[in-house]
């Protein structure tokens, strides 16, 4: 059975980078045909796709975020890591990782639904403020 864990810092300064880490188990993060995500979800809104890192280890990002983010992996640990730079008060949310069957790069919108995910971590709050 696959599970994912997300670990990291639930407080980040302003301007800092935000990391964190999702620890897979039970499954191997190089499995075809497997996405794995990054998904947030700041208090009182709806799902928000950040980007997601390939079976084959390519990297897809929300475009209005892309310059700040980075999404890699490491393999002997079966790891994938977010890091999210020049955080502000607006990147305060609980943080998921998933995992998803489907390319976000073939669909024009954002992967934002629970249902397009099987497997989802339990979310970490990270609060960013000083």
């Amino acid at each position: 059975q696959v599970q994912l864990q997300e670990s990291g810092p639930g407080l980040v300064r302003p301007s800092q980078t935000l990391s964190l880490t999702c620890t897979v188990s039970g499954g191997s993060i190089t499995s075809q045909f497997y996405y794995w995500t990054w998904i947030r979800q700041p208090p009182g809104k709806g799902l928000e796709w950040l980007g997601a890192i390939s079976y084959s280890g390519g990297a897809a990002y929300r475009p209005s975020l892309k310059s700040r983010t980075s999404i890699s992996r490491d393999t002997s640990k079966n790891q994938f890591t977010l890091q999210l730079n020049s955080v502000t008060p607006e990147d305060t949310a609980v943080y998921y990782c998933a995992r998803t069957v489907h390319d976000p790069t073939h669909h024009d919108m954002p992967l934002e639904k629970r249902d397009d995910y099987d497997i989802w971590g339990q979310g970490i709050q990270v609060t960013v403020s000083s």
